[in-house]
């Protein structure tokens, strides 16, 4: 059944074209047949372009290699998905008030288009085919340009009782990469020079460092390796790099993907990967623990890999407890919930990208997006009584190979006292 899904996928949206343009000619462009052609050619690409997705996905699209024609490809395609399915309900609701008012008096809409020379229904219309447009050109210039414009975001941290000494401390923190996803090195030689140029001590690099498969990284390693902190760097796993979304010829495979992956960040890349542990160092005089789960997650697929209990046993004497875990429903279900963590100051979070879409306005302290509606804390700093998670927007991208208002985040964390 698996199999058809995109082939029933695909006769969905043709059957919506032939709505939308039937619909679109009727109420906008009946007076004019150059745009007709228009509307008929834009349709028409976007026919083609899912046609090619069916094809790319026949032949197995997981092995292709990050590229621009990949991106413009999946790019172009979701924009096309999004600008027409976000219009298609107000048309359709346009078309149930016109159905009404047909019943209720054939006249109304012949009246009203003699009142201003344009009906109101005509507007609305007009008013659904600009927002699709300005959706469709926004989604492309997300995978175009929005994609690799990076934010700096400085956050400091208030820590009840924080001794003097953390104060100097600056992490920098990224998180979910994909970098099989990257046309080029460009975007991660950017992202470098901007974390070296802050002089970190400490680096975390939050899950998903690749995609699909470890060999993405290959390509990254020269410009990994100048990654760079005064102290150390630390990566934790996210459910992408267990290579759970490729389809491997056996469990050896599997399992030979996620040591490699594993060697790269160790041996190769010089990075403390923490699984299921905690490091404790001395800072200052005072004890920091660095603690690092598996992927724990709300997914039923990958389920809960990771163990907090194991990963934090040893730890719980250090002055400041810092927590690295892919994903923060992991803080909302154990960490928060849990008396055994209360300790835990701080947990350093990814994983939701912020849904790559949304709208942020800082000055006014509001932020939405989509992803609200399946992580309670999906992009920022939060806390609940003493305890507090920073989710990271990540700095890669998955299925929508752009961003539209939730940039690529690299953050900067200082510590204070309450």
């Amino acid at each position: 059944m698996r199999a058809f899904i995109p082939y029933i996928f695909f006769a969905v949206i043709f059957i919506v074209d032939i709505y939308l343009y039937f619909n679109l000619s009727k109420n906008i462009f009946a007076q004019s047949k150059h745009k007709k052609k228009i509307l008929l050619g834009y349709l028409f690409l976007c026919s083609i372009t899912y046609i090619t997705l069916i094809i790319a996905n026949f032949i197995g699209y997981k092995d292709w290699a990050g590229s621009w024609f990949k991106n413009l490809l999946f790019g172009f395609s979701i924009s096309f998905f999004l600008a027409r399915f976000l219009i298609l309900p107000i048309l359709l609701l346009l078309d149930l008030i016109r159905l009404f008012f047909w019943f209720a008096d054939k006249k109304f809409d012949k009246e009203i288009q003699q009142k201003n020379g344009i009906s109101r229904l005509t507007f609305f219309y007009k008013s659904a085919l600009v927002l699709g447009g300005s959706l469709f050109g926004g989604f492309i210039y997300g995978v175009l340009k929005g994609a690799y414009n990076i934010r700096t975001n400085y956050i400091k941290i208030k820590i009840k009782n924080l001794p003097d000494e953390f104060k100097q401390l600056k992490i920098v923190q990224i998180s979910d990469l994909h970098v099989g996803n990257f046309p080029s090195t460009h975007h991660i030689e950017n992202m470098i020079e901007k974390i070296n140029a802050e002089k970190p001590d400490f680096i975390f690099i939050t899950g998903d460092l690749v995609n699909f498969k470890s060999d993405e990284l290959i390509p990254f390693l020269p410009i990994l390796k100048k990654l760079n902190a005064n102290r150390r760097i630390y990566s934790i796993l996210g459910n992408h790099d267990y290579g759970e979304y490729y389809d491997w010829e056996n469990t050896i495979a599997k399992e030979k993907n996620l040591q490699d992956l594993v060697a790269m960040q160790e041996k190769e890349l010089g990075w403390r990967l923490l699984r299921d542990e905690h490091e404790l160092l001395d800072y200052r005089g005072y004890q920091m623990a660095i603690i690092g789960v598996e992927y724990w997650g709300h997914s039923m697929r990958f389920g809960k890999k990771g163990n907090v209990k194991k990963a934090y046993s040893g730890a719980e004497e250090a002055d400041l407890h810092l927590l690295l875990s892919h994903d923060p429903s992991h803080w909302d279900k154990e960490i928060i919930s849990n008396e055994a963590y209360k300790s835990i100051d701080v947990t350093f979070s990814g994983h939701t990208h912020g849904f790559q879409f949304g709208v942020e306005i800082p000055k006014l302290n509001f932020q939405w997006s989509p992803s609200k509606f399946v992580y309670p804390h999906w992009a920022g700093l939060y806390q609940i009584k003493e305890q507090q998670l920073y989710v990271n927007r990540g700095m890669g991208y998955v299925g929508y190979p752009g961003r539209l208002g939730i940039p690529p985040e690299i953050t900067v964390f200082n510590f204070t006292t309450i």
